[in-house]
């Protein structure tokens, strides 16, 4: 057996390691001492050792695509190491995913120069970690982040950007310094909750040990995307009270979310429609009466009414049978909105054959003629069985001082005069 020496053991694994950089962060540069294969085309000669830090780590997994902007404020902390540390990450070059592990070594006693050796790994070793990643993704790929806080001391450790790695990073923070930094990535409007529920002061006062809190809000992805995630802290469980320790996760609750945000839409509609005319039912049409009247306070943009009911339909029940009165309900309906739907006006069923207009925008001046091409547009039109029917119309105007029931009595008063006074006509007061 041969007898290797110190000498020739280094000349061995100088031969067979892809690439040898030597990193002095304290002035932000690097050397490569060698290089080979893809790291020909990955690193220079020599150059910014934060440029570096963002080629190794800041891109999209599996992507040569470059994250937001503002995750960029790790690349000063992912640059430093407190001591020796294995990552393996992967790389997309010229649309080939290359995994790649990366041992780094301090070498001097500050920490503020490393030697990084990087080698890319064979398609087998590729092969069994994939393999076993898949195993634990059902676990981990809905956690973003997470941390260990000290508040007594400050400080945020094993920081873990799991999209930007699957290993805990060993550098530190100041966690009040950390807070300002990520507050951009979260949601203007979320922006005054986040700082509140992760003030150290709130922490402590509202979580007891082995208890947790948690909060859903908006934050921007790696691809500069805002998602739904839920942040979480949980207080660690010692017989210390004057100890706060915390672990910090960000979990990814995007989908499910999206989902839930659809199911309570569809819940919305179904509890504002009229199942058999699908427009707004009489609590909802109310509802749009009263902001609308508030609106007008406010603002002072015109808002009128309009108050419908379909003459004689009591005959059209009579003579037919209820199941074809509904077909005529629903495709009187039908074109009342048609004819309303450039206008964008609300209408709603107010019950049995009466329907309500609310008519954003519009005086009376204007919505007369309005309402008068929609009376001839029900008279002209045939229905279920050759059915014609005509309806009877009230309008009014939103004036100062007006409530929502002296709105309704005076527009429900026109329309009775329109009724009583002839059918088919419009009336307004």
């Amino acid at each position: 057996m041969s007898i290797y020496t110190k000498e020739n053991v280094s000349d061995l694994l100088f031969s067979i390691i892809d690439a040898i950089i030597i990193v002095d962060a304290e002035k932000d540069s690097y050397n490569t001492i060698k290089k080979q294969g893809i790291f020909e085309k990955l690193v220079e000669d020599e150059g910014s050792y934060k440029s570096l830090v963002e080629k190794l780590w800041f891109h999209l997994n599996n992507n040569p695509k470059k994250i937001t902007d503002d995750y960029h404020v790790f690349i000063p902390m992912i640059g430093q190491f407190k001591g020796k540390y294995v990552d393996r990450i992967n790389l997309s070059i010229e649309e080939k995913i290359h995994q790649v592990q990366i041992s780094i070594y301090p070498i001097d006693e500050s920490c503020k120069k490393y030697i990084f050796i990087l080698d890319e790994l064979d398609n087998s070793e590729y092969l069994r970690d994939f393999q076993t990643a898949r195993k634990l993704d059902t676990m981990q790929n809905t956690f973003l982040f997470s941390m260990y806080v000290d508040l007594i001391k400050d400080i945020s450790y094993s920081i873990n950007v799991t999209e930007l790695s699957d290993n805990p990073q060993n550098y530190d923070v100041k966690y009040t310094e950390w807070r300002m930094m990520i507050v951009n990535m979260i949601w203007p409007d979320d922006q005054k909750l986040f700082l509140e529920r992760t003030d150290p002061d709130w922490l402590k006062k509202n979580l007891e040990p082995g208890r947790a809190t948690s909060f859903d809000c908006q934050m921007k992805n790696l691809e500069g995307v805002f998602i739904w995630v839920k942040l979480i802290f949980s207080r660690a469980a010692t017989t210390n009270d004057e100890d706060f320790r915390f672990v910090f996760m960000v979990q990814n609750i995007h989908e499910n979310h999206m989902k839930l945000f659809d199911t309570l839409k569809r819940y919305e509609e179904l509890a504002s429609k009229d199942p058999l005319t699908d427009i707004y039912n009489h609590g909802r049409i109310e509802t749009e009466i009263s902001n609308s009247i508030e609106g007008f306070n406010s603002d002072g943009k015109p808002v009128s009414f309009m108050m419908l009911d379909i003459d004689f339909f009591k005959k059209v029940n009579d003579e037919f049978g209820h199941s074809v009165g509904d077909f005529v309900l629903k495709a009187f309906v039908k074109v009342v909105n048609d004819f309303i739907t450039p206008y964008k006006f609300a209408i709603g069923r107010w019950g049995g054959e009466e329907f309500v207009c609310v008519c954003y925008g519009m005086d009376l001046e204007h919505l007369k003629p309005i309402a008068e091409g929609l009376r001839k547009a029900v008279e002209d039109a045939e229905f279920e069985k050759g059915i014609k029917i005509t309806c009877s119309i009230g309008l009014t105007q939103v004036t100062k001082d007006d409530t929502a029931q002296i709105i309704f009595d005076r527009v429900d008063s026109a329309m009775y005069e329109a009724k009583t006074s002839g059918r088919n006509r419009i009336i307004q007061r």
